[in-house]
């Protein structure tokens, strides 16, 4: 089993299989709306314009497990994500990433790759899964690591 082998929902609600992304190295991100760490967007968002055209996407999933950070629509965020950071990566429907309502992709890449201390849970927004081009999960990052932190990575593996 592999990301690829998992189907979700775009933000606009259409199915996509994350078999698309095949070949590319991946950033996957759990975002909210109104978090302290909501400015990281426009970095997310200055390393796919860097990078897309070498192999690079990012794909935004909206949660409001965390202090109803993301209390919006998918319209709503997708919007504000627009208006606010310029936001043109791909952005998926609102999920759950814990819990037994935890989409499956979140429950593999939590089961795959622990933060500290060997936890699966997602600590809080903006936690973020780095993938190569063969669909590997590198690394895990905190909320905490910036999208300039990690730039030099993602480099490496394009």
């Amino acid at each position: 089993m592999s990301i690829y082998d998992f189907t979700v929902n775009k933000i606009t609600g259409e199915e996509e299989s994350l078999a698309e992304y095949k070949g590319k190295v991946i950033l996957i991100v759990n975002t909210a709306s109104n978090c302290g760490f909501t400015p990281q967007y426009k970095g997310l968002q200055r390393l796919y314009e860097l990078y897309k055209d070498q192999g690079f996407v990012i794909l935004g999933f909206p949660s409001n497990q965390f202090m109803n950070q993301e209390p919006a629509s998918n319209d709503e965020i997708m919007s504000f994500c627009e208006l606010n950071f310029g936001v043109t990566f791909p952005l998926y429907a609102k999920i759950d990433v814990n819990g037994p309502e935890a989409h499956p992709l979140y429950q593999y890449l939590t089961q795959n790759k622990p933060g500290l201390l060997g936890s699966t849970a997602i600590k809080w927004n903006f936690t973020k899964f780095l993938i190569d081009r063969n669909g590997k999960i590198v690394e895990r990052f905190a909320p905490t690591v910036t999208p300039e932190q990690i730039e030099a990575k993602i480099q490496a593996l394009l």
